[in-house]
């Protein structure tokens, strides 16, 4: 069997149970074949005779309800997965596929405790994480529903409908939804922010600034408010007030590495060239969380530096590391479409 020789193992399995008709691990082996031959209906036939003949027969109950799901026979995949997970709490697989049947039963509160418990067992494990997040996507889903129900008309249904359109990328949608809390809410913190990030995406870079400041006036310790607003200003061409927001961020947050990177470009703009490379600088060598494109266009940044100011060797070097960040980042992105797609097709892989 385990050479792929499905058909020859089923026959030796069957030729066992002809001899010894009572013998429950011939029958969960020769269900475990079927199951690897996707024929689940056969293969949930042995493992629940395998299981009548010896109850708790190890991984017997675990591939039943895995049969049972395939099958889409959810109420019974739930009760073999459950008398697993009782058998075997510490493993992650029955967790995973306990989590996965709860959820096509329609109770993601119960799928998502389980994944959480299984990516425990088994941290960084992608199927474990695509389950949860779907789990966690459809409580929000259920979350909003029954805050719609309770107050249609709360200013804070149309702030969840303005982030929900802004994930799916419907935002002009967003933006309109987001507008009509700010008319119920005007002062409400975050709402202004909120407005200033759909308008960054549109590339409205004059109303998400003003949205920013608006913002910083209702809440004027909000960093990230701060922040959003001198990176919109950089790109506005307004580097010397940009520098300033940055410069109260850093005094707050001086890890912050995108606000370092930001405070960069606005001394390049100003023409601050030594002050740019050593934020640059910093930037790269620092060990903090950033994001990798940021990190790229930080040692881009650099290599024209260093060429304006004619240390070309140093040029040289950050521009071979940006181009191998690059190639890093490109593979990677391939990996994630081909990840994405394979799970379109086979989505309870």
């Amino acid at each position: 069997m385990r050479q792929g020789q499905l058909d020859v193992a089923a026959s030796d399995f069957e030729k066992c149970i002809a001899a010894e008709p009572a013998y429950a691990q011939a029958y969960f082996n020769l269900g475990l074949t079927r199951f690897q031959q996707n024929q689940f209906d056969e293969a949930a036939r042995l493992l629940e005779k395998s299981l009548r003949l010896e109850p708790g027969l190890r991984g017997a109950d675990l591939f039943l309800g895995i049969s049972q799901y395939r099958l889409d026979k959810y109420q019974d995949a739930l009760a073999a997965l459950k008398k697993a997970a009782d058998l075997e709490p510490s493993n992650a697989d029955t967790l995973m596929w306990l989590g996965i049947a709860e959820l096509s039963s329609n109770d993601p509160a119960s799928a998502s405790m389980h994944l959480e418990q299984a990516l425990k067992l088994k941290p960084g494990d992608v199927d474990i994480l695509y389950h949860l997040g779907q789990a966690y996507m459809q409580l929000s889903k259920d979350t909003y529903e029954r805050m719609y129900r309770a107050d249609p008309k709360s200013w804070r249904v149309h702030e969840v409908l303005a982030q929900s359109f802004e994930e799916a990328d419907r935002l002009d949608d967003a933006v309109k939804e987001c507008q009509l809390a700010l008319s119920m809410k005007p002062a409400e913190p975050g709402l202004h922010q909120l407005l200033g990030e759909i308008y960054w995406k549109q590339n409205k870079l004059e109303n998400a600034e003003a949205e920013f400041q608006d913002e910083l006036r209702i809440d004027p310790e909000n960093f990230t408010a701060m922040y959003k607003l001198a990176s919109v200003q950089i790109e506005r061409s307004k580097p010397e007030t940009a520098a300033s927001l940055l410069k109260q961020v850093l005094r707050e947050h001086p890890e912050s590495r995108e606000a370092r990177y930001q405070l960069g470009r606005a001394e390049a703009q100003l023409g601050q060239t030594d002050a740019a490379i050593s934020d640059f600088s910093q930037v790269a060598k620092a060990s903090g969380p950033i994001e990798p494109e940021t990190l790229q266009q930080c040692y881009y940044q650099l290599a024209q530096l260093y060429r304006r100011t004619q240390r070309l060797e140093e040029s040289r070097i950050a521009l071979n590391t940006f181009a191998r960040l690059k190639q890093q980042a490109d593979l990677e992105q391939e990996r994630k479409l081909e990840d994405k797609l394979k799970r379109s097709t086979e989505p309870q892989q």
